[in-house]
This record gives structure tokens, sequence and C-alpha cells, in this order.
């Protein structure tokens, strides 16, 4: 036998089977003035017989493939999930600090506006405090001032009763 004959006869896997029958096909002699072809039975049986027993395995081995990406699938879906998860978390956290700082400034507006307030009641208490004290003051200036006048007055008459 020929290399070309064991090549036929024991092809690799589904696809070698398929293609080597396609070559049997393809090189068997025609029939005069039909489309028909002659064509080893037993060869075509025998490369049919081995693609019948390929086939379970290279079924199996395709439904492995596929359960595998279908694992492989259901772990990026859940990694997906869980990434979306995460940043909906994130984002979450972001819009709460984003509040929570601007609560803080309006809080923080609050707290001067009362600052400023208290301070310009202040302010004018110790005005208030400050007039009433010169106003007092005065008052007790006017009495000094009116007492030095009457001393001098008394000296003036002494000075002219001399």
């Amino acid at each position: 036998m020929s290399e070309l004959d064991d090549e036929r006869r024991q092809p690799e896997g589904l696809t070698g089977i398929l293609d080597a029958l396609e070559n049997v096909l393809a090189q068997a002699r025609s029939m005069p003035m039909s489309s028909s072809v002659l064509v080893n039975r037993a060869e075509v049986l025998d490369l049919l017989g081995q693609a019948h027993a390929v086939l379970p395995t290279q079924l199996s081995q395709a439904d492995e493939v596929l359960a595998g990406a279908d694992d492989v699938l259901a772990q990026a879906r859940a990694e997906a999930e869980q990434i979306i998860a995460t940043a909906r978390r994130r984002a979450e956290e972001l819009v709460s600090a984003e509040q929570v700082v601007v609560a803080a400034r309006v809080r923080a507006d609050e707290i001067l506006a009362d600052a400023d307030r208290t301070a310009a009641g202040l302010r004018r208490d110790a005005d208030d405090y400050c007039d009433r004290q010169l106003a007092d003051f005065e008052i007790d200036l006017g009495k000094v001032i009116a007492q030095v006048q009457a001393g001098r007055a008394k000296l003036a008459d002494r000075l002219d009763e001399v």
C-alpha cells in the first residue's frame, strides 16, 4: 500500500475523514455518459465507519468547549455585574459625599451669618456701653467743671477784696 492509501484509511479527526471521502469521490472513475462514479465500497464504508467512530468524540469535545464557553460567559457576566455593582456603590458614595459637602457648605454659611449677626449685636452693645460711659463721664466732667468754675469764682472774689 502507498502512503496515500494509509492517509485515506487513517485520517485525523472528522475533518480529515471528510477530506478523505471527498478525495475518494474526486479521484473515482466516471461512468461513461453519466455523472455517476465508481468508488471502492469497502474504502468508503471504512471511512464512514471511522467518521461514525470519531463523531461522538468530536461532539463530546464540542460539548465540552461549549460548556467551557458557557462557564467563561457566566463568569464574565458575574464579573461584569460585580463591576457594575461596585461602580454603583462608588457613584452613590460620591453623590453622598457631594451631598455632605453641599450640606457642610450650607451649614458653614449659616454659621457665618449667625456669627456676623452676633458680632453686629455685640458691636452695637459695646458702642451703647461706651456711649453711656462717656455720657456719665461727661456728666461727671460737667460737675467737675462747675466745681472748678465755682472755685475760681471764689478766688476771683477774694482777689477783688484784697
